[in-house]
């Protein structure tokens, strides 16, 4: 009886070293890359993307014509970016770097590289600070990435005030920053909150050319502006007249004394503010919430 075959194994790192050197090797190369806004060529090879990635195997599964064949224009993703992808595509490995892992992150979701979309995830989550938290929260609110966004949410109502005054808060989408604005952990007063709500949609409304109140109207019902004490009010009010950000008029009436219901009317819609909670208040509000449902029964 033939003895079965046995499988062997020669040391990784030699291998991997030889792959790592026809990355971006013009060297027997049959496919040329266009990448990033600054257009810079990046040479591959065909067979090795294609047995690795099903992106690259619909791509370029059309056989190239004779004479030299047009470069594969991949505007959207940035060549630091795409040199790490095509690293891990030849030896299964990356180095990550904190500037540019998001547009890794981003490539590998786009590409379907599901394992390089975990180290990713990983490098990210023991990275994230000031910084770079909101870019991390856009990237998880643009391709559902569920866990990143609850990290990244808990990251921001423990460093809130350090982050409102960061450019990546400024440069949140609305689906980004609705999140943050119904959470009841920031670790912030509400009027910050209001002037940070308005630096976003004055950066909004400067980049799409739109009135201040136009962005701002998606995210500005989720302010909760029953917990304004009254000379906030009062300003938010003279400020909202300079410059429109919230539906007006504002008309307060009682709760019963367990706070304000504020509704805001305009031409087309009608809607209710109700007493709501940070993190100060969250106690005390369940206990009125409680308080009142036991006088109702």
């Amino acid at each position: 009886m033939e003895t079965p075959g046995l499988v062997v194994h020669g040391e990784a790192a030699p291998f991997s070293t030889a792959l790592r050197s026809l990355v971006n090797n013009p060297l027997y190369s049959d496919v040329r890359f266009v990448v990033g806004q600054e257009r810079q060529e990046v040479f591959a090879h065909r067979c090795l993307l294609a047995c690795r990635c099903n992106f690259f195997q619909r791509l370029l599964s059309s056989e190239p014509g004779p004479g030299v064949p047009s470069p594969v224009v991949l505007s959207t993703v940035p060549a630091e970016a795409f040199l790490a992808v095509l690293e891990f595509l030849y030896t299964n490995s990356a180095k990550l770097q904190r500037h540019s892992v998001l547009e890794v992150l981003t490539a590998a979701v786009e590409y379907g590289l599901e394992e390089l979309r975990e180290l990713c995830l990983e490098f990210v989550v023991k990275a994230l600070d000031v910084e770079l938290v909101c870019e991390a929260l856009q990237v998880a609110v643009t391709f559902g990435l569920g866990q990143l966004q609850e990290r990244c949410v808990a990251f921001i109502e423990a460093h809130s005030q350090e982050t409102l005054r960061t450019r990546g808060f400024l440069e949140l989408s609305a689906p980004a920053l609705l999140p943050l604005l119904r959470s009841d952990k920031l670790c912030v007063d509400e009027a910050e909150l209001v002037l940070a709500a308005r630096s976003w949609a004055r950066v909004g409304a400067a980049v799409l050319e739109r009135p201040v109140a136009e962005v701002a109207a998606p995210v500005v019902r989720e302010l909760r502006l029953a917990l304004l004490a009254p000379a906030e009010l009062s300003a938010l009010e003279e400020q909202n007249r300079r410059e429109p950000l919230i539906p007006t008029p504002a008309v307060t009436t009682p709760l019963g004394g367990n706070g304000i219901q504020l509704i805001w009317k305009d031409s087309s819609s009608e809607w209710e503010v109700e007493t709501s909670s940070r993190i100060a208040f969250v106690k005390s509000w369940e206990v009125n919430i409680e308080s009142n449902s036991a006088c109702l029964e």
